[in-house]
């Protein structure tokens, strides 16, 4: 049964501590995850194996949209139906989200493999990173169930107050990929095929995790086929799974755009704003670990119609998000010499990975309110709002000051994108959230017994009742 002191009566600063510290211990994990295959690469000191690992990120951030499409479809979805105190639906829909993550799975693995010369043209590659990006690539594709499963369930049994499982999963895969890294690209003499059979095994291990603790039975909810249906459940899903997911689809296409643009700088340009991306990585994944841990406590409040409760967390949450913004800028700020240095010894990567990163940091401070935002909009079920606040940051808004950026600055210009398109997104999400919120579960209302009255409500309340 889901633990419901931590979204009913525990105060809600430790509440929301209680639930988003091992989600950002997570986020860690998966910072981590994503570094290690650059940081073991970069020791061997060649910027085209490095430029080979950033021109393949895009299409393993599209492994991860799916996984989150699902997964925080699913969370929100099941979060709201707990709040109602819908078990029985809640269990459906996560059966559903466990067999879908498999059978996209299957279907992207196949695909990627089938056709990968046309994928290779289609990111970017160089004469001289067409290789060793193949060879990555062809490790990675059959990773695609099983990195498309960790992260749905990554997401999915925190709706049920499993935090802490949820690390744990995140956790003993990436372990293990770190541990292979050394051993294959360095040991091995593999290079960027020996950093992605590291990743391939890690996700095989925990998806095997998740399968694990449910056939112990150590979460509520179901993975069973005999509950797993479609009617009722997949449009609430991808209602709000489909926004939260090309937030990453358009991270993977506007990482392409970029890298695309910056061929004209030629390969040290794409290494080091691969490297750099990976260091800003560290500001930016613990605030997202802040947003994505306090999702299923708005969701639950939101479905309990519990406004008090619900306007309580968002408002404590911000404060959170602020000051983890602030210290972790500083720190990444002053530490951006050792970072980059850590990554690749060679000199003019390094000293154009330094200057990116301080450009990347201007956001650093407040870009932690957009994910805040942006998990309420989840939360809430609002599908419309969450389009539009997820097509805009990294599509509409980033992709059009991408291009007018490098035409007005140059190289400099490519850099300051991201971050302007981060503070026009913030200022967007304000606009896009409290009117929502004021229509749907005004300061004042008092818990009702259930029974919200916004949309995701309505359109829980439309499935048969248990």
């Amino acid at each position: 049964m889901e633990d419901n002191e931590i979204f009913e009566s525990m105060p809600v600063p430790k509440a929301i501590l209680k639930n988003a510290i091992p989600t950002i211990t997570g986020m860690i994990v998966i910072l981590i995850y994503n570094i290690a295959d650059t940081f073991f690469v970069g020791q061997t000191n060649d910027p085209v194996q490095v430029a080979a690992v950033s021109l393949a990120t895009p299409v393993f951030l599209l492994f991860m949209a799916t996984g989150n499409l699902i997964g925080i479809g699913g969370t929100s979805v099941i979060s709201r139906a707990l709040g109602e105190k819908r078990r029985a639906y809640a269990s459906e829909v996560s059966a559903f989200c466990f067999h879908l993550s498999w059978v996209v799975g299957i279907v992207f693995a196949g695909l990627f493999l089938l056709e990968m010369p046309t994928i290779l043209s289609a990111i970017g590659v160089s004469t001289d990173t067409y290789e060793p990006t193949r060879q990555y690539l062809l490790y990675v594709a059959p990773s695609a169930p099983f990195v498309i499963l960790s992260v749905a369930f990554g997401n999915i049994v925190r709706a049920e107050g499993k935090a802490k499982e949820a690390m744990f999963g995140m956790m003993i895969g990436t372990v293990l990929n770190i541990i292979l890294d050394p051993i294959f690209i360095i040991g091995l003499g593999m290079g960027v095929a020996g950093a992605a059979i590291a990743t391939l095994i890690g996700n095989i291990v925990s998806t095997g995790y998740f399968l694990y603790m449910f056939s112990r039975g150590r979460f509520s909810l179901s993975i069973a086929l005999k509950d797993a249906r479609i009617r009722g459940v997949i449009w609430p899903v991808l209602a709000i799974g489909i926004p939260a997911a090309l937030n990453n689809v358009l991270m993977s296409t506007s990482v392409i755009v970029l890298n695309n643009v910056l061929t004209g700088y030629g390969d040290v340009a794409i290494a080091a704003m691969g490297i750099s991306s990976k260091v800003m990585m560290i500001a930016v994944l613990l605030q997202i670990g802040l947003g994505v841990g306090i999702q299923p406590l708005l969701g639950y409040s939101y479905g309990a119609g519990n406004a008090e409760r619900f306007h309580s967390i968002l408002k404590v949450s911000m404060i959170y998000a602020v000051i983890l913004g602030c210290t972790l800028t500083l720190v990444t700020y002053l530490g951006s010499d050792l970072i980059v240095r850590a990554f690749i010894d060679d000199a003019a990567v390094y000293e154009q990975g330094v200057r990116f990163v301080h450009i990347l940091l201007f956001s650093g401070p407040i870009v932690g309110v957009m994910f805040v935002y942006i998990n309420t909009l989840q939360a809430m079920g609002a599908a419309r709002q969450s389009l539009i606040l997820s097509i805009s940051r990294q599509g509409f808004v980033f992709i059009p000051m991408l291009f007018v950026m490098n035409a007005l600055f140059g190289l400099d210009g490519v850099v300051f994108a991201q971050p302007t398109a981060d503070l026009v997104s913030i200022i967007m999400a304000v606009f896009l959230v409290y009117p929502f919120l004021k229509k749907y579960l005004p300061k004042g209302n008092g818990t009702n017994n259930g029974s919200a009255s916004g949309p995701g409500s309505m359109e829980l309340s439309q499935q048969p009742a248990e």
